[in-house]
């Protein structure tokens, strides 16, 4: 027992000098979870700018690059800019790091995961607009963050997350994306590269536009034949999916269609694409040339066909240097009567704008399931009046706003969440997803060089003024009422609008939108037609005899009729029906 004198100058000498001791020692408390990601010194010295994207995944069913989706099926993804990257450095993604579908670190919770990283190359653009931007060209992939070769990822591994944990889990890049191996012509499908001054100009670097063409039967058998053009746009496709010589494989191993609740989809679409080779080679076929254009970019797998701030003149770059190029390669009569325009989607957004913008150079066009036509109905979205994207907001309540739906009409994900996967992938616009590349289509520049928001990407705060710059230039049903009196004599009989009432994407509404004024002019009229399937999801394409899993797979045959009349009641006098029409 210590003497009650000693006792008392203990105490009273630790009192003195253990706060000095604490504070010298400065005891750091231990950081939470985070992840370092650093490269390989196998694969190069760097410098490398671009976006790391961490990968959490509870299956491994495949690698997490490949399961991240839009919805509730989704795996869990967060991302970081990362600006000159090297061996030996590394990149910390940790709870400030914004996520999809959990938006922070802290939100994991402990357990065992499958874990990959992958960086997503950008290339430094000096524009001729004077902006220097940082994007991710597309690598002939379509525009994919998880294929592009070059990007870098981790060795997927299977490991222990606990937000709790005080050490970083490290993970090296240690594997590249292999290039691709260009495709191969046969004796129907061509490939076609041609390099664009204007594109060029634009980006301050060579850019080329591809193309995919399918031949009809018969074209190096009848040489003095000129053909009509179909210009079918779409998604980027490195070949003609939708045309196969050969039969069925009886060795596919058939899959399974969430969408269409179908097994063996995969043994359908390739048994409809060797429908359509048997009647491309029928005897009594019209014969075409089909071409699909390669306009991947640095945004997205394609450009939307037309004149932007963000893109460049992609639509003049398709229509004055690599439609003329095609045609007089492959002995296209090249003229407005004979070139018709159609597509799904994307495609069918850039089927109308095309044969709006360029109202003399196509016959007729087929919008199917078109991307929003008319902004009052951006998807759910009215960008004039409503303030807010992501919520419809009353004095007391705030409901979420859908961005999709299945086909019994029920929310598969809302916008916010829709944006913020896009905004995790790829700041400034850069994600390679569907708003984004609305975004850079359709807005003005900002001022630091990309695509001006037209909302906060994390509010859904709508700005007014970038929302009229996108009515005065790309909102379709707003450019056709303004312009009608100079469009319309020249669009007569061309427009052809299909669209599902049960579209996932509620592309329907606006398609109506359009209709309510189509069908009100009669300065001319429009002498055209817009249709809907009832209940039919997103691809219906106006084909109401077949369930649309089979009627999505078959665009190329769709319209053929009408075209067909088209061309015999418009053609000018003297003009050449009938070379092309050898059996």
């Amino acid at each position: 027992m210590l003497h009650s004198s000693a006792f008392r100058v203990r105490t009273f000498l630790l009192a003195i000098f253990l706060p000095s001791l604490a504070a010298g020692l400065q005891i750091a408390p231990a950081q939470p979870l985070r992840f370092e990601v650093s490269v390989a010194e196998k694969l190069g010295a760097g410098p490398i700018d671009g976006r790391v994207l961490l990968l959490i995944s509870t299956s491994d069913e495949k690698e997490p690059r490949f399961q991240i989706s839009e919805g509730v099926q989704s795996q869990q993804v967060f991302g970081v800019d990362a600006d000159g990257l090297r061996p030996g450095n590394s990149v910390t993604i940790d709870r400030a790091a914004l996520g999809y579908p959990l938006e922070s670190l802290s939100g994991v919770p402990a357990g065992d995961y499958f874990v990959q990283a992958v960086l997503h190359r950008y290339e430094t653009f000096h524009r001729a607009d004077g902006h220097v931007v940082k994007l991710p060209m597309d690598r002939g992939e379509g525009q994919h963050w998880n294929l592009a070769p070059g990007n870098l990822y981790s060795t997927p591994r299977k490991m222990h997350v606990d937000p709790a944990a005080s050490e970083p889990i490290r993970i090296v890049l240690d594997q590249q994306i292999p290039p691709i191996v260009p495709p191969k012509d046969t004796q129907y499908v061509r490939h076609v590269r041609v390099e664009s001054k204007l594109l060029t100009k634009f980006w301050g670097r060579p850019v080329s536009l591809g193309a995919v063409v399918l031949l009809p039967k018969g074209f190096d058998e009848h040489p003095e034949s000129r053909y009509p053009l179909m210009l079918n746009h779409g998604h980027f496709e490195e070949g003609f999916s939708e045309f196969r010589e050969d039969p069925l494989d009886p060795d596919l191993k058939p899959d399974y269609s969430d969408r269409f609740h179908m097994a063996g989809y995969n043994r359908v679409q390739q048994k409809v694409a060797h429908e359509f080779y048997q009647d491309w080679t029928k005897p009594d076929f019209p014969r075409f040339v089909v071409v699909k254009v390669q306009h991947a970019n640095p945004f997205y797998d394609d450009s939307y066909a037309v004149n932007s701030a963000n893109l460049g003149p992609y639509g003049d770059a398709i229509m004055t240097e690599l439609l003329p190029a095609i045609e007089k390669q492959f002995r296209c009569i090249g003229q407005g009567w004979a070139r018709f325009t159609y597509g799904g989607s994307t495609g069918g957004w850039e089927a109308l704008a095309v044969q709006m913008f360029y109202p003399d150079a196509f016959n007729g066009c087929f919008a199917a399931c078109p991307d929003p036509i008319d902004f009052r109905s951006y998807g759910a979205v009215n960008i004039y009046s409503d303030k807010n994207a992501y919520f419809a907001q009353g004095p007391w309540e705030r409901v979420p706003r859908p961005a999709t739906r299945d086909g019994r009409g029920i929310m598969t994900a809302t916008l916010e969440e829709s944006n913020r996967r896009e905004l995790v992938i790829g700041t400034h616009s850069r994600s390679g997803e569907q708003w984004d590349i609305w975004e850079a289509v359709f807005s003005p520049v900002g001022a630091d060089g990309y695509p001006a928001r037209i909302w906060d990407k994390r509010t859904g705060a709508i700005d007014p003024a970038i929302a009229a710059y996108w009515r005065e230039h790309y909102d379709l049903r707003h450019i056709l009422q303004r312009d009608w009196p100079t469009l319309g004599p020249k669009l007569a009989g061309k427009i052809h609008i299909y669209c599902g009432t049960m579209d996932n994407f509620f592309l329907n509404n606006a398609v109506v939108l359009m209709e309510d004024f189509l069908r009100t002019t009669t300065n001319p009229p429009y002498g055209g037609v817009v249709d809907y399937g009832c209940g039919a999801e997103h691809c219906w394409n106006g084909d109401h005899s077949r369930p649309i899993a089979i009627s999505r797979l078959r665009y190329h045959q769709m319209y053929l009729d009408q075209i067909l009349k088209r061309i015999a009641a418009t053609a000018p006098p003297g003009a050449d029906v009938t070379s092309w029409r050898y059996k």
